[in-house]
């Protein structure tokens, strides 16, 4: 199973899709994918939740004006500006998510995970599988999943420099996580056997129940 990947000009100087050097020998694609845009505006940037503030902050805005000397005939203009905003407002965090997703590729190998993040800044981590503790899976009723991956080493990296990508609130040891991946059940199923095939381990630790049903066994 493979996810369509997203091309676009500002990385056709890679030596492979997503990959910012040719493979070695020996090492294949297993799986490339990119997020779900639309599900990384809803899961992620929680695009319906802002959509429904702002429509309270406009609705009080028509109420305030109504009931203020003059009513809507003189004040509609107040109306107009904050509807005008909110809807700015929705076009930038929805571009926002539109760019978080096709700016990415992740990549599954049969010896490593490598991420190609960043909208203004393109940079790419790899997490060989051998130092991983732990992987987790969080299905979306819309077939998509996160997948956050516990480092096991002492090497970090930088919560925002991973951000999006990044498991909510771990600030003290990030873990890297693979958002709103299509068919997500799948891809923790090439994760699994991947993880098991390079370490030469029966099993991955996981904490979350839904990956078991993915594949992945739980500790």
């Amino acid at each position: 199973m493979n996810q369509k990947p997203y091309e676009s000009a500002e990385h056709e100087f890679e030596a492979a899709l997503g990959l910012p050097e040719p493979l070695p020998a020996g090492e294949t694609i297993l799986w490339q994918g990119a997020p779900n845009w639309t599900a990384m505006a809803k899961h992620v940037f929680r695009l319906q939740w802002l959509a429904m503030y702002f429509a309270v902050i406009v609705v009080l805005q028509v109420f305030s004006v109504a009931g203020s000397e003059g009513g809507l005939a003189v004040g509609w203009s107040s109306v107009a500006l904050a509807f005008f905003l909110a809807v700015i407002g929705l076009l930038l965090v929805g571009l926002l998510a539109y760019w978080s997703a096709t700016t990415t590729m992740y990549t599954l190998t049969n010896r490593r995970i490598v991420m190609r993040v960043g909208i203004v800044l393109t940079v790419t981590f790899n997490l060989p599988y051998k130092s991983l503790k732990s992987a987790d899976l969080k299905l979306y009723k819309d077939g998509t999943g996160d997948i956050p991956m516990q480092i096991a080493t002492e090497d970090k990296i930088a919560f925002f420099h991973l951000w999006p990508h990044v498991r909510p609130w771990r600030l003290a040891k990030p873990e890297p996580m693979m958002r709103c991946v299509p068919e997500a059940k799948q891809v923790a199923v090439i994760l699994t056997e991947a993880w098991k095939t390079s370490t030469g381990l029966s099993k991955i630790e996981t904490q979350d129940s839904q990956v078991k049903q993915a594949g992945v066994q739980a500790a």
